[in-house]
């Protein structure tokens, strides 16, 4: 099968969307001539012109009220929000009235929104540019939230998050565009709520996403030198989660770490083992155990942001602690 990069299997999504429904179209800063601020609408402009790459101001929540009122008269718009730090200039279009619409007037009115956006840490943008803020959005009903990890995962999400009737948070890692895997030529989407192992294994389930999978498999292989069999779950979608998955990970293993580059306090992870340590308590032989990212915004100095986030050797040090 052929590799391409992940910014790539992004811009095939899109231009496979757009020729398969003219009611999808793009809007956001940077997105027409530029290509978007990682390349990932490179060539749309000319492909389908500026009434449908849609070129804007700098106003988030421009952005995110248009793409709004598109999408309840019938437009599929795919709104990029350039990082997610950025997601709070929008937030009462969000979480107050795209999230709200469709259940407050009754499924009248839906509200087909895509807002990408990429967050982490890892480029040296410092605390402004750097977050990881999948929390917010897992909050709120009324959004979904996808955090693809691969080429594979991110075309087929994204197919599925433009010909959803609802909004999705499509969450992205910045330093995952440039990765190469393996991604089919033919047509395919990925229902959402469907996890994917990333790695089988027998001693330990490792729960990440994004950029975290990386550190994950890196951590596994580590741990299998020393004859610790990982088992590597990737939910792929956070908001629906396959929790039945998850569970039957935790029961086939009895040990569960839970991995997220964000901060640790008020997290997804956090959430991940309390449902765990109350749905699959007898199970577990040890101990839910969190690696996440410190309670401290993203430094600039490059040595002191690698400090604030997880990495492999804090992994290996979670999983033999509870083995």
């Amino acid at each position: 099968m052929r590799e391409i990069e992940y910014r790539e299997a992004i811009r095939e999504a899109v231009i496979e969307e757009m020729n398969r429904d003219p009611k999808v179209f793009l809007i956001g800063e940077d997105i027409g001539k530029y290509g978007g601020a990682f390349r990932a609408y490179k060539g749309l402009l000319d492909m389908f012109g500026p009434e449908r790459v849609i070129n804007t101001p700098i106003s988030e929540s421009a952005i995110i009220g248009a793409g709004i009122g598109a999408a309840v008269t019938g437009y599929r718009p795919i709104a990029e929000i350039m990082f997610i730090d950025f997601t709070t200039l929008a937030m009462d279009q969000i979480v107050n009235q795209a999230a709200k619409i469709r259940y407050m007037t009754g499924d009248n009115l839906r509200c087909p929104l895509v807002i990408r956006t990429q967050g982490g840490a890892g480029r040296g943008v410092a605390a402004q540019h750097s977050q990881s803020l999948e929390a917010w959005f897992y909050h709120i009903p009324g959004l979904k939230v996808a955090m693809p990890s691969t080429p594979y995962d991110v075309k087929g999400l994204l197919k599925t998050a433009i010909r959803d009737d609802n909004v999705v948070m499509f969450i992205e890692h910045k330093m995952i565009y440039l990765l190469k895997g393996p991604v089919p030529e033919e047509e395919y989407t990925i229902p959402f709520g469907v996890a994917d192992i990333k790695r089988e294994g027998s001693d330990v389930t490792i729960f990440a996403y994004s950029n975290m999978i990386y550190k994950a498999l890196e951590a596994a292989g580590q741990l299998e030198k020393e004859g610790i069999n990982v088992e590597v779950f990737d939910p792929r979608t956070l908001v629906p989660l396959d929790e039945e998955a998850l569970i039957n990970s935790v029961k086939k293993t009895n040990h569960l770490v839970v991995v997220s580059e964000a901060c640790e306090r008020g997290s997804v992870a956090s959430d991940i083992a309390v449902k765990i340590t109350a749905k699959a308590f007898d199970y577990l032989d040890a101990p839910v155990k969190i690696v996440a990212g410190l309670n401290t915004p993203i430094p600039y100095n490059s040595t002191l942001e690698q400090a604030s986030i997880p990495h492999a050797k804090d992994i290996v040090k979670a999983v033999k602690e509870i083995i």
